[in-house]
């Protein structure tokens, strides 16, 4: 029987582990890929994550994630992160739409969705004495940065920043902005020292700013609304955090610990402009650290429709939700067989299994 999961590790990584074995104690960051529906197939690995292995071995974390990854690290900071992922997954999935939105009407949604989701508990997964979340945001630049609401002018800005990215990346920093909301017991110091193109602000996560954080580091250009007035941060429009950090190509060799990566992909693309482009997968020094697992392509196939959920399907069943909805259940609940493979491979990690980097 095929593994059901896919592993890679990087050299400091797989030196570590050789040498001492998957500790708990030793993962330092959690990163949470943008990617919407596709986040769904890693539910079961979060709720052993943080419901089960991390436990062991209680210290302070950094919790990194972008659209649904930060939507699943605010989750993971509850008091209950299995009960939150399966509120999470519930909601996700259930989502309805009309044949014909507007993007108010997906910011609405969403919104509620999100209400729904924290709880009333914001407080839970802002002040989490070990895990320090960190939701990446997008605020947009010229035309991006609009906050009239002109549909005209967030079309140009939109093109205009993928003409820049399909000439350089290094482009796309003149249309947007990194901002990270950030735990108030962690600096991101990791993140504040340049490490690409892009111009970076911080701004401390608080019960009066969590959701519209989460809200907006969701809101693609065209299918939501920006997101504005967001409390404690500087003015402007904030859009999907994936539009810089769709993988979450970032400096995770500055932390001595390991970053343990459950990815709906066995590679890292840095933008959300750039999944078509592969020749800027990451494949440098910020790597070293990381074990990183995902679906393997036979657990992939063996799905519904022979592939992960993602953001067409919305499209392609159309209005039969409780289709959608029952196939997307089903994806969610094979993950358990990847939780399962993994927490076998920690216990007794075979290295000859792990690809490398």
């Amino acid at each position: 029987m095929t593994s059901p999961i896919t592993i890679r590790l990087g050299q400091r990584a797989r030196q570590r582990i050789a040498a001492e074995g998957v500790q708990a104690a030793d993962i330092a960051i959690v990163p949470a890929a943008a990617g919407g529906p596709k986040g769904l197939i890693l539910h079961s690995l979060d709720c052993w994550m943080f419901g089960e292995f991390l436990r062991q071995a209680p210290r302070q974390r950094k919790l990194v994630g972008a659209s649904i990854g930060a939507w699943r690290m605010a989750a993971s900071a509850f008091d209950d992160p299995v009960a939150a992922h399966q509120r999470l997954a519930r909601l996700y999935a259930g989502q309805r739409y009309p044949g014909k939105v507007t993007p108010d009407y997906v910011s609405r949604t969403c919104r509620a969705l999100l209400d729904e989701l924290l709880d009333g508990r914001a407080a839970e997964a802002v002040h989490h004495r070990h895990h320090h979340v960190s939701v990446l945001t997008v605020r947009g630049i010229g035309a991006l940065g609009s906050t009239n609401g002109a549909r005209w002018r967030e079309m140009a800005g939109f093109l205009l920043a993928a003409a820049g990215n399909a000439l350089s990346r290094r482009r796309l920093a003149a249309s947007m902005e990194r901002v990270v909301f950030h735990n108030r017991h962690d600096d991101a110091r990791w993140l504040r020292e340049g490490f690409d193109a892009f111009s970076g602000h911080f701004v401390s996560l608080s019960e009066a700013n969590l959701r519209d954080a989460l809200l907006a580091s969701g809101s693609i250009p065209l299918v939501l609304e920006a997101v504005t007035h967001i409390a404690g941060a500087p003015d402007g429009a904030y859009w999907d955090g994936g539009l810089i950090d769709y993988h979450l190509h970032l400096p995770y060799q500055r932390d001595p610990g390991l970053v343990l990566y459950p990815h709906f992909s066995d590679y890292i693309v840095p933008g959300w402009l750039d999944k078509s482009m592969p020749w800027r997968r990451a494949r440098d020094q910020s790597l070293d650290n990381m074990i990183l697992v995902s679906p393997s392509p036979d657990f992939v196939r063996a799905l519904p429709n022979a592939k992960l959920p993602d953001r067409k399907d919305f499209t392609v069943y159309g209005q039969d939700h409780d289709r959608r909805n029952r196939d997307w259940l089903r994806a969610i609940g094979e993950s358990e067989r990847m939780a399962d493979a993994f927490a076998r491979w920690c216990e007794k990690p075979d290295l000859k299994q792990a690809a490398s980097f």
